[in-house]
């Protein structure tokens, strides 16, 4: 469907079923409606630095946050593809949506799979509205992509869990409701063995933030210690010591988002615009290889989210495009700087650098990545 097609498109209900064009005109009009009150401007790497808690409710007020889940959990019962289209406009637009999308896109699906029914009652319906807001408690000073050498430990005690530990790199744990813990619960056998993930309310007693502020000045990382913090029992999340096999399924949805190409789209875009009457063909040709890679990389998410909607998540595909995606991410800043000279276009190249070190780190180093690559490969 054409954009203008999409933007004759009537309001569909938020119980029923939307097109794609439909929901594509529905993030379209949100963000516009927010740019032209002035409410935020693009940025690059807005799915971590761009935190508006009230953008993300007026997505929840749209039924735009688990459109995936069930209808019972104030979800849409949409497809994985669906999701895809919404995520894609939102980073498309440089949108503010840090303050869902950890809750959006992994720990609900992730509670869905292996939650048990307290636990998801008490919390899906509560990330839906956008009410809560969730941090990752993955990686660990001495644990960063090896997450089977995490030490933050959970014993066992009566109507729960005491958990101590230190997690680093953890965005927007100062504005976190909730946190996603992964901890050891036994120190028998393999290092992959004796894992368990948590959810921890970040309110309780013993949970400390501390800010780490990255080389552009900016505030979103944060590590947070844990210093014999309750749990309930009904927040283990799946079978205790599963973790391990759970960890690496959620990663999936974590590596195999359209986040992962779409960080400088912003920038790109600003380049765009700025080559717009340039006859330079070394230039138009550059462009030209990079929007060629962007269809690429978004055909692969695509395939990706309908892997979801047959229930097999895609580990090594969703490997793959984070690998390939923080490399065109990384070219985009490349070109952006050859052709920007307006001051937005700038700002956006500025952001984009500073940001980009960090690209090929979260979510998994390049080597892990190219492990997980190998592997799938060996075993086909």
């Amino acid at each position: 469907m054409t954009q203008m097609a999409e933007s004759q498109t009537s309001h569909a209900l938020v119980d029923g079923p939307r097109s794609a064009g439909e929901l594509r005109w529905q993030v379209r009009e949100l963000v516009e409606e927010w740019r032209a009150d002035g409410r935020y401007r693009p940025r690059p790497d807005a799915w971590l630095r761009s935190f508006d808690l009230d953008f993300s409710k007026a997505l929840a007020g749209r039924g735009l946050i688990g459109m995936t889940w069930p209808k019972s959990f104030g979800g849409g019962e949409c497809t994985a593809v669906d999701r895809f289209v919404v995520t894609e406009e939102l980073l498309r637009a440089g949108a503010p949506v840090a303050a869902h999308w950890i809750g959006d896109r992994q720990i609900g699906p992730s509670i869905l799979r292996h939650g048990n029914p307290r636990l998801q009652e008490e919390i899906l319906p509560r990330i839906t509205s956008g009410e809560l807001v969730f941090c990752l408690g993955m990686s660990e000073p001495t644990a960063g992509s090896d997450l089977a050498a995490v030490k933050t430990s959970a014993r066992k005690v009566q109507g729960g869990w005491r958990v101590s530990g230190r997690k680093t790199w953890t965005s927007n744990a100062h504005k976190a409701s909730h946190a996603y813990l992964l901890a050891r619960t036994s120190v028998e056998g393999r290092k992959h063995r004796g894992l368990s993930e948590f959810i921890v309310d970040m309110q309780e007693p013993g949970v400390t933030v501390s800010p780490i502020v990255d080389m552009s000045g900016e505030h979103h990382f944060n590590e947070f210690t844990l210093e014999d913090v309750f749990v309930p029992d009904h927040y283990l999340i799946g079978e205790c010591g599963n973790g391990w096999s759970q960890v690496v399924e959620q990663l999936s949805f974590e590596r195999g988002g359209p986040e992962r190409v779409l960080t400088t789209y912003p920038l790109l875009a600003s380049a765009l615009a700025a080559l717009a009457g340039s006859e330079d063909r070394g230039l138009h040709r550059e462009l030209g290889m990079l929007v060629a890679r962007l269809a690429t990389l978004r055909r692969l998410g695509m395939e990706i989210a309908r892997s979801l909607d047959e229930g097999m998540p895609s580990i090594a595909r969703a490997a793959t495009l984070k690998l390939l995606g923080n490399a065109f991410e990384t070219d985009v800043i490349d070109f952006a700087r050859k052709v920007v000279g307006d001051p937005e276009g700038e700002r956006l190249y500025r952001e984009s650098l500073l940001a980009s070190p960090g690209f090929s780190i979260r979510g998994g180093a390049s080597d892990v990545l190219l492990s997980i690559i190998a592997k799938q490969v060996a075993s086909a």
